[in-house]
């Protein structure tokens, strides 16, 4: 039974470059995973007092404050259903950032798990504009401004422009938050080597930048995935704010 088992020695060995088996790799998220659950867990704990009185509560009542205030005020009146994903991507990256700064691999520090999310993020944006437009109204978006027949090429050099910078968006969402993190490990590994012979461990002086880099980058991925589903969204988000002020306004208009 143990030849199908992989060992302990195995399961976090590295192929290449430093990268984890995939074995390895489950396991690093499943730790990521597990310790936002944990979190969570004992952040619950203190919910039912009136006053939040764990620190661990009173930094995720901050959280959610600031992801409520950052997806109401770029996306519009109706960014609160997005809270939900955004907190998700933003705990998802943040803790696998900071679980970086202590362990020589994190899933944020893996190119593929991190297209993966760009994927999902920009998949979703492209759902919800087709829901909240129909499928012509968004497609229509991507040829930009009416321009007349004389312009149709110029129309059509606009919807290609479009459809590549729409596809690109996995690859700047991936590629930043890879070549940060990944770039902060070679980073350290490298300052180490000139401290080996002194026994002075320079890479560790890089920690507090590292740990505003783990801040950093969880908020541009989610600030800049409010940002997208922004533009799919706003004319809906603008039209519903606008009725909602006309019923709040009809009854004293009747008086």
């Amino acid at each position: 039974m143990g030849q199908f088992l992989p060992s302990a020695l195995t399961l976090f060995a590295a192929e290449e470059a430093g990268e984890p088996s995939y074995w390895g790799f489950v396991c690093y998220l499943i730790l990521v995973l597990g310790t936002a659950f944990v979190l969570m867990a004992i952040a619950k704990q203190g919910i039912n007092n009136r006053v939040f009185k764990k620190p661990l509560t009173q930094w995720f009542e901050q959280l959610y404050l600031f992801i409520y205030n950052m997806c109401t005020s770029i996306i519009g009146p109706g960014g609160s259903k997005y809270v939900t994903l955004i907190m998700t991507l933003w705990m998802m990256i943040f803790i696998g950032n900071v679980l970086a700064l202590f362990l020589p691999f994190s899933p944020t520090a893996d190119l593929s798990f991190n297209l993966g999310m760009a994927i999902l993020c920009v998949a979703y944006v492209q759902y919800e504009g087709v829901r909240t437009n129909g499928l012509f109204g968004h497609v229509k978006h991507f040829a930009g401004p009416k321009l007349g027949l004389a312009m149709i090429p110029i129309t059509i050099l606009i919807f290609i422009i479009e459809i590549v910078s729409e596809m690109m968006k996995n690859i700047s969402l991936s590629l930043r938050l890879f070549g940060n993190i990944h770039g902060g490990h070679l980073a350290v590994q490298s300052m180490n080597v000139l401290g080996d012979k002194i026994l002075i461990p320079f890479g560790s002086f890089l920690l507090p930048i590292k740990l505003l880099t783990c801040v950093v980058q969880a908020m541009i991925f989610t600030l800049l995935t409010c940002v997208y589903l922004s533009l799919v969204t706003h004319h809906a988000d603008e039209e519903e704010h606008v009725g909602s002020q006309m019923e709040e306004h009809a009854p004293a208009m009747a008086h």
